[in-house]
């Protein structure tokens, strides 16, 4: 499992437009062929942070998911809204895996 943690900062001014364009990308993202999962935290003691977990079958899956049209409307959309550049960490994801499901 292919797993990339993005941790977004955004201006409070932006920030139910945010919500808008990221639940969006979501619906859409979700239903990507090897999509597994697709998170969208807020952090309640700052209301403008936000983490995305990202969760695909491979990272051919992951790179997919940036060549989509609803990612690029998002990323395109969401860019100037940021506090600061967005950071997307990958990671390996070993559990739960598809042997102990």
């Amino acid at each position: 499992m292919h797993v990339t943690i993005v941790h977004i900062h955004v201006k409070m001014a932006h920030l139910e437009e945010f919500i808008a364009a990221t639940q969006e990308n979501h619906l859409a993202s979700i239903k990507e062929p090897e999509n597994l999962r697709f998170d969208v935290l807020q952090l309640p003691e700052e209301l403008a942070r936000f983490v995305l977990y990202e969760a695909y079958e491979t990272a051919n899956g992951a790179a997919a998911h940036k060549l989509t049209p609803h990612y690029l409307k998002w990323r395109d959309t969401v860019t100037d809204w940021m506090a600061e550049p967005r950071q997307g960490i990958t990671y390996l994801g070993l559990l739960p895996s598809k042997e102990n499901q």
